[in-house]
């Protein structure tokens, strides 16, 4: 089963660090070990009859499946078998886990897709993107990606030395490929992924080629450290549900000299061309859309917990819970057309791939660094001082209080053990460490959302919008003229 050989190739000499030791056997390892879990049941479902279509597409003229992450679409159907994937491994961990590698592998489908193109920008190009994308494809690689520069100060840039000595740089060019040195951060699902996908979100002058690059690297690379954040997994999943099988963890890369093949340079040396791809908008659109279809599920999830506090404690009959609990929908059913909307209104690229609209897609990222956080703020409204009434453990029902517990623990129309075991759900989702992570990522994980809103702005048709405006104003003159003579 994919699953099984997924979590056997990941013991490939990978230098991973957490709480200041190396991680030898990540399968095994409680930092790790239920969220690789959850992963080998996804990978498994590509191998389910049952199970694979609704993820998955048969590689034409073989009988072989792939994720419909790599699927190219050329037509509605295509792009909704895209979608329909997405939404199923969203939903399998209630959108929780949101780097599953199908965002990174659509980034590469984009490359991909549009490799004619870009091979116009950069030859040789195509194909590059053409193997890497065929073996990411075969072989069922997970991808994440790594494109944010560490924090040391913002106040400062690449014309600072402290700056560009830290920020990942090519230092030395041989005929094997380049070295490179520095630091890259958020690598969600770093520990596990097999390729970072690499880039920089910065807009980079010309006088520094040196950090213009986009790259494939490979995980287990020599001189790369992945040095995890803390843990929130817990072994308990009676008591932390989301965290004994959600953490999908987040890393800083350290490069330390390492050694990128030519095959896996996609770019370097020119900061025009390398923003060029990553404005490619059959890439981006393609990437984005998995980002609002799993957004979708994470939604869907919150309210439903939301919904459940509040008709376990009797609250559902006031008006003013009625509002809140009406808000919710009311995000849920803004992103879904958004999606919807999207795919509605894709259109063809230059070379016959159906690419959804991205400003609806762009749209809906920006809303959504604002409704998830207003989500977690509603249920602990909602929820109140319940979330630090509950026993330490589900196991206190089972010990010498519990008709005590029974008794003074019920809900209005659960039984005290649901009702707790709905609360130390809840709580796991808004108030542990993983769900204050959560809380954090929905407001950034798009990058700037004052910049996200700005972009939206610069990138509109402004004219569509103004023109009317200038127009109705010249016919109001016309009239006036008209009438006072």
């Amino acid at each position: 089963m994919r699953g099984e050989r997924f979590i056997k190739s990941l013991n490939d000499g990978r230098t991973v660090w957490l709480d200041g030791n190396k991680v030898t056997h990540l399968d095994t390892h409680p930092a790790f070990r239920g969220t690789l879990g959850t992963i080998r049941n996804l990978f498994d479902s590509l191998d389910d009859p049952h199970l694979r279509d609704q993820v998955g597409y048969r590689i034409k003229g073989r009988e072989a499946y792939a994720h419909s992450s790599f699927l190219v679409p050329h037509t509605p159907e295509q792009l909704a078998k895209r979608s329909q994937s997405f939404a199923f491994w969203s939903k399998q961990c209630n959108g929780m886990m949101s780097r599953l590698s199908d965002y990174a592998r659509s980034f590469i489908t984009g490359w991909y897709a549009a490799r004619h193109e870009l091979d116009r920008l950069e030859p040789g190009f195509a194909h590059k993107i053409t193997t890497y994308y065929e073996t990411a494809r075969d072989n069922d690689l997970f991808l994440t990606t790594a494109i944010i520069d560490p924090q040391i100060d913002r106040s400062s840039g690449l014309d600072d030395n402290r700056i560009a000595s830290r920020f990942l740089h090519v230092v030395k060019e041989t005929s094997e490929g380049i070295v490179v040195r520095g630091a890259k951060m958020i690598a969600t699902g770093a520990p596990y992924t097999h390729d970072f996908v690499i880039f920089s979100f910065l807009k980079l002058e010309q006088a520094h080629r040196e950090h213009a690059h986009v790259l494939i690297v490979p995980a287990n690379s020599a001189g790369l450290h992945i040095v995890c954040r803390q843990s929130y997994a817990s072994d308990k999943a009676h008591d932390s549900p989301l965290s004994a099988r959600y953490d999908e963890m987040d890393a800083v890369l350290f490069f330390d000299d390492v050694l990128i093949p030519w095959e896996r340079v996609l770019m370097y040396g020119d900061a025009q061309k390398v923003m060029a791809l990553r404005a490619n908008t059959t890439a981006n659109a393609l990437a984005f859309h998995q980002n609002v279809v799993r957004y979708v599920a994470k939604l869907e999830f919150i309210t439903g917990v939301t919904f459940a506090v509040a008709e376990a404690i009797g609250v559902g009959g006031f008006l003013h819970i009625q509002e809140k609990l009406g808000e919710l929908l009311t995000q849920i059913d803004t992103i879904k057309a958004l999606v919807i909307a999207s795919e509605t209104q894709a259109k063809y690229d230059e070379h016959g791939v159906l690419v959804p609209e991205l400003s609806y897609i762009n749209t809906a990222r920006n809303i959504g660094t604002k409704f998830y956080p207003r989500a977690v703020e509603i249920l602990q409204q909602i929820g109140g001082g319940g979330f630090v009434q509950v026993p330490s453990s589900i196991e206190d029902f089972y010990g010498t209080i519990s008709e005590l517990m029974s008794e003074y623990f019920e809900g209005a129309t659960v039984s005290a053990e649901k009702k707790v075991q709905l609360f130390k759900l809840a709580w796991d989702l808004v108030g542990s460490p993983l769900g204050a992570r959560h809380e954090l990522y929905e407001r950034f994980y798009a990058g700037d959302p004052v910049r996200g809103y700005a972009n939206q702005y610069l990138s509109h048709d402004k004219e569509s919008l103004t023109a009317p405006i200038w127009k109705l104003i010249k016919e109001s003159a016309k009239r006036g003229a008209v009438n006072g003579s």
